[in-house]
């Protein structure tokens, strides 16, 4: 049927209103329960009318059909009347289920039923605030300052207080904020940031931010700044084991602390989704692993789980990092001293090696390189794999598709079978690693996947879940992850 100019016009019109009322149910519900809002993994909370359509739009991939505003929005306003407690919140697998278990309740009837644990609770969390300090304020400093201010919701939870920096020159606080502030490739700051010179603080979103110069990490006083019992997470990457790191329990204040990188000797080596559990109250120090480590474990798992790895090799192309030259000069490193810009540059990777940490039935299974490339951000991992069990490419997919949806993983592992993607596409996924279902290669037990990752924003993602897990920030997630399936086309 051919349509019509106006009507179609008329339509989205429409939709877009029906998406600012649903703006400012999300806002109240995060605001005032810490409920937070998504679409398959796609946060609603600070979205515009677009981008709340897009995410609706997005849903057909998932459930065969378009999510609808006309379907959400009154649930939405279902959820904010039933007074909720924090909780996690796909708005989509929500919807889904109520059209496949609703059985002639309303959607109150239905949303008081699915959400008992959390209904009538509002203004009660039985989780404990904790204070969060950044030590080092580099690229995934600066990145995990962003979502953790995007997390902070009403308060509770990861509180992020301070940043711990060396001087750099007169102008180092305006600097580190404009840093903040922009960033070349994942964009504006999403707010307001203002800067006080006297109190060397930063207020970004309401959140006040304490700046604090020191050469020591065992000397600084954080209860001098009103600190206390603090995850310390340190992303300078300068010290690697338990006596380096160590040296920040000695200051006051602190309680716990975090590397993002891999760690050495017997610290932990965490990666959220397939080894978190492992986080004990005794704990002082872990790590979350490297970017390549988080990407590819996941995927890792999902396919010896199913399918049994005999052996295989990981092949990174990753972008360029802060430890290489711009321009030729001198590097201790092998290769490293070459222009970053100009050259792809063979290096080791130990993430095939650290995969073991986290998932130990693959010890001395895998082998690993890296290329380094001329791009600052998003890399792939290629992962050549001889399997116990012969397979096909459809197999294959339909069984990775299917884990990015509907398992514990989902949070880990993105699927995408678009033939037009290119690096630049997954800046800023929340995913640990895409696997990119028309590259895949399946010829019985010979497999080859390439993974796409965001080597910075998806492992600070990443390494936010840890510290989630370390504080037991998680709120409860709803629904369960295995209960709403797809729906047939016929449905609606």
């Amino acid at each position: 049927m051919k349509q019509n100019v106006d009507e179609t016009l008329d339509v989205w019109i429409k939709r877009e209103a029906l998406a600012e009322d649903m703006i400012s149910l999300i806002g109240r519900l995060y605001r005032e329960n810490n409920v937070v809002i998504s679409v398959h993994g796609r946060s609603m909370i600070n979205q515009s009318a677009i981008s709340v359509l897009k995410a609706h739009r997005f849903a057909r991939h998932v459930d065969n059909v378009e999510l609808r505003p006309e379907e959400t929005l009154p649930l939405l306003q279902a959820l904010y009347a039933l007074k909720l407690g924090p909780a996690s919140i796909n708005l989509a697998k929500l919807n889904l289920l109520y059209a496949q278990e609703g059985a002639g309740r309303t959607r109150e009837e239905f949303l008081r039923e699915e959400l008992a644990d959390v209904v009538d609770r509002q203004g009660i969390d039985e989780r404990t605030s904790t204070d969060v300090v950044l030590y080092g304020f580099g690229r995934i400093g600066r990145l995990l300052a962003r979502i953790l201010i995007e997390h902070a919701g009403g308060g509770d939870g990861l509180r992020l207080r301070a940043i711990v920096v060396r001087r750099g020159s007169d102008q180092d606080l305006i600097k580190r904020a404009s840093l903040l502030r922009r960033d070349s490739v994942h964009g504006p700051f999403e707010g307001t940031i203002t800067v006080d010179e006297e109190q060397n603080t930063i207020l970004a979103n309401g959140t006040l931010i304490q700046v604090i110069y020191s050469d020591n990490p065992a000397t600084i006083d954080y209860t001098a700044f009103g600190i206390h019992d603090a995850l310390v997470v340190d992303n300078t990457g300068r010290w690697r084991d338990a006596d380096g790191l160590s040296q920040h329990l000695l200051s006051r204040g602190v309680a716990r602390v975090l590397l993002t990188a891999p760690g050495k000797g017997e610290l932990k080596n965490i990666v959220h989704g397939i080894n978190h559990e492992a986080i004990s109250a005794t704990d002082k120090i872990i790590t979350a692993a490297s970017c390549t480590t988080n990407a590819i474990t996941p995927v890792l798992k999902a396919i010896n789980d199913e399918f049994g790895i005999v052996h295989g090799h990981v092949e990174t192309v990753h972008s360029f990092t802060n430890d290489q030259n711009l321009t030729d000069n001198f590097h201790k490193g092998d290769r490293r001293g070459r222009s970053a810009a100009l050259n792809m540059v063979l290096t080791e990777t130990g993430a095939a090696k650290a995969v073991a940490k986290a998932l130990p039935e693959l010890a001395g299974k895998l082998t690993g390189n890296s290329i380094r490339v001329p791009t600052p951000d998003v890399s792939m991992a290629i992962l050549n794999l001889t399997l116990e069990r012969g397979s096909n490419k459809e197999e294959i997919n339909t069984y990775l598709r299917d884990i990015s949806l509907h398992s514990d993983l989902h949070k880990q592992i993105d699927f995408i079978d678009s033939p037009e993607v290119v690096s630049t596409d997954f800046v800023g996924s929340r995913r640990a690693g895409i696997v990119d279902g028309l590259a895949t290669i399946s010829t019985d037990k010979h497999l080859v996947l390439y993974v796409w990752y965001d080597n910075e924003f998806g492992y600070s993602c990443q390494v936010v879940r840890v510290m989630e897990e370390m504080a037991g920030a998680h709120p409860p997630a709803f629904p369960a992850v295995d209960r709403a399936r797809p729906l047939a086309d016929s449905v609606r």
